[in-house]
């Protein structure tokens, strides 16, 4: 059976957007993944298990928040030939990386052992 699962997730980068699709394209029964940052929302549709994606979104490290879970709705009729309305395009800049994606270990190494002098390069 075919279900639309809608997740909310912070899509704050490039990096968390890839790490999330590539996680969650790795399912069995998947179809269609779309994701919206302007929305924050992460759109899986196919016959993949609603679980299995919660939990493959959670192992990238993003806090998850399910908003649907159900059939996909139908797609629209077509009456006759209509014109498309053009919009203005929206760009959003988002950076290639997050604070949250850009974690660094910062270890200190302490190389003088005495206290008393000063450290030497040469």
């Amino acid at each position: 059976m075919v279900q639309r699962t809608v997740l909310k997730v912070d899509l704050s980068c490039k990096k968390c957007k890839k790490q999330l699709l590539k996680a969650v394209s790795a399912l069995q029964g998947v179809d269609k993944i779309e994701a919206d940052a302007a929305k924050g929302t992460l759109t899986v549709t196919g016959n993949a298990d609603p679980y299995e994606i919660i939990v493959r979104t959670r192992k990238t490290g993003k806090f998850v928040e399910v908003v649907s879970i159900g059939p996909p709705p139908p797609p629209p009729k077509q009456d006759g030939p209509k014109k498309p309305e053009q919009k203005a395009p929206i760009h959003l800049y988002y950076p290639y990386s997050c604070p949250l994606c850009d974690r660094m270990t910062v270890v200190h190494v302490d190389r003088c052992q005495d206290p008393t002098t000063g450290c030497s390069i040469l």
